[in-house]
């Protein structure tokens, strides 16, 4: 699934692609199976990202939020070039008459009008954006105590868009072996200060990778590799040797890495299921 990073340099391009221009065709699937929205006229005036969620930013104030989830992707076309994929399996396409932006396969697609109801509870529903130049630290704090149970793994905290927007599987293991900190540790036992001290590193690398190329996480020239744990389950840790592990935790389980070694488990009771040769999700 495509963090915030990415969501970032997808708006960044299809900002400077669209701002400004009027949609010649176009239409957008907000259900399944239903019949999908005209954009037809409706001039584009910018583009925004928040976190893992874009946003196309119409004249009269409405807004087309799109999450990709794990399947979705966009593709830029020429006017007469063939698509790559199946028209069935568009959910937004742009046309402005030099170029067509498709989106296919999103998970989410909503239309927001100006000012509704949803557009509201929206808004408030959403941690705070991890790629904005200063995110509210304490705000970020207090909706992960507010918002889920202490005994929830920190892992499940990360991911959790409602405490802060941007961080997906990939940036979630790599923070929390930056921080010593194991993936299954419950965030009541974890202070306020190391909780933002863990978005504050996502934020930092998420800064550090918004501007493309190679999503990096760990800077040394030795040719080992981009990553610290995230995909190297079964592999010695680059720092102290020890195999890396992988288990899959949370109430919607995914996928964490991390070094038992440098991030060992201070908890008590049965023992993770750990398979160093599973697929990760």
């Amino acid at each position: 699934m495509p963090e915030g990073d990415t969501i970032y340099q997808l708006a960044t391009y299809l900002g400077e692609v669209l701002g400004g221009r009027s949609v010649l065709r176009g239409f957008a699937r907000l259900d399944r199976g239903q019949v999908p929205m005209d954009l037809a006229g409706r001039r584009v005036a910018g583009v925004n990202a928040h976190g893992k969620h874009l946003f196309l930013l119409f004249e009269d104030g409405s807004r087309l939020r799109s999450h990709l989830g794990m399947r979705g992707s966009w593709h830029a076309y020429g006017p007469a070039q063939r698509w790559q994929r199946s028209p069935r399996q568009a959910s937004i396409m742009l046309d402005t008459g030099t170029q067509v932006l498709v989106c296919f396969n999103a998970l989410q697609v909503e239309w927001l009008r100006e000012g509704s109801v949803r557009q509201r509870s929206l808004a408030v529903s959403l941690g705070p954006d991890l790629l904005a130049s200063r995110p509210d630290w304490q705000r970020i704090v207090a909706r992960a105590r507010q918002l889920t149970g202490g005994d929830v793994p920190i892992a499940e905290v990360l991911l959790d868009q409602r405490i802060a927007c941007g961080i997906g599987n990939v940036y979630k293991s790599e923070v929390l072996f930056l921080q010593a900190c194991h993936p299954a540790t419950a965030v009541a036992d974890c202070a306020d200060d190391a909780v933002i001290e863990m978005f504050m590193s996502a934020h930092r690398l998420l800064m550090r990778n918004r501007t493309g190329g190679a999503r990096l996480t760990r800077w040394p020239d030795d040719g080992r590799g981009r990553h610290w744990v995230y995909g190297r389950n079964g592999r010695p840790c680059l720092r102290c040797g020890t195999t890396i592990a992988m288990a899959r935790l949370g109430s919607k389980p995914r996928s964490s890495y991390w070094c038992p070694g440098c991030q060992p488990d201070h908890r008590t009771g049965p023992d993770l299921d750990l398979d160093p040769d599973r697929e990760p999700g």
